[in-house]
């Protein structure tokens, strides 16, 4: 799976440089906590941490991929993963962080670390949600779900709300995968390569950085 090309209005990427690009990043943050916006977050080289109290999602899908971006040094880099996606979600109490290691001026290991949806009647909420996963731990509840079905054959054609293989992506058309009406995950804890929606609002959300490493998990 490509992670770090994304058509249509959605970012190219969401690069997080710790030095050069603070402000940039948290400008990016202010917009999306002020309105739903089309959102990409990959880190080149780097898998990242995410943790939530609950997640809930509609149609939910997964599927085996591979999440294709850069290394620390520029050159190419495969990773595994399984692509979980939903048509809509709504998550409560999320933590995402990243730690950027040898930062240069002495600076050391620096972590972004940005909390959302901390708020309960107030939690974040994603359309089309893709998220590229190499680890996760959690309780997990699942509506009508329909195990090993094809991964060409995803999109149920009698629910016009039911996405299949993200567009623009690739995934084996034949290999295993499985869908579900809802998915409803507790406790989450995950590691993932990328992270991409159709819209993406974030309420009550708060960016900073540490210096050393800080993680959600």
């Amino acid at each position: 799976m490509s992670s770090q090309v994304r058509g249509g209005t959605r970012w190219k990427r969401f690069a997080l440089v710790m030095v050069p690009s603070v402000v940039a990043t948290a400008a990016v943050g202010v917009g999306l906590a002020q309105g739903a916006l089309a959102a990409s977050f990959s880190v080149s080289g780097q898998s990242f941490k995410v943790s939530t109290d609950r997640l809930v999602g509609e149609n939910f899908v997964q599927y085996g991929s591979v999440a294709v971006g850069k290394d620390l040094e520029g050159k190419a880099a495969a990773h595994p993963v399984a692509v979980s996606g939903f048509s809509k979600a709504t998550i409560t109490n999320m933590c995402q962080s990243v730690v950027t290691p040898n930062l240069p001026f002495g600076l050391g290991s620096v972590s972004l670390e940005l909390n959302a949806g901390t708020n309960p009647k107030k939690p974040v909420k994603a359309t089309n949600l893709y998220l590229d996963i190499s680890q996760l731990d959690a309780d997990a509840y699942f509506e009508k779900i329909d195990i090993g079905v094809a991964a060409g054959s995803l999109k149920d054609p009698d629910n016009p709300e039911s996405i299949g293989i993200q567009p623009g992506t690739q995934a084996n058309p034949n290999g295993f995968s499985q869908r579900a009406d809802r998915a409803v995950l507790t406790g989450v804890e995950q590691t993932a390569w990328a992270t991409t929606a159709g819209t993406f609002k974030l309420s009550n959300l708060s960016l900073k950085l540490h210096k050393g490493v800080k993680e959600c998990f």
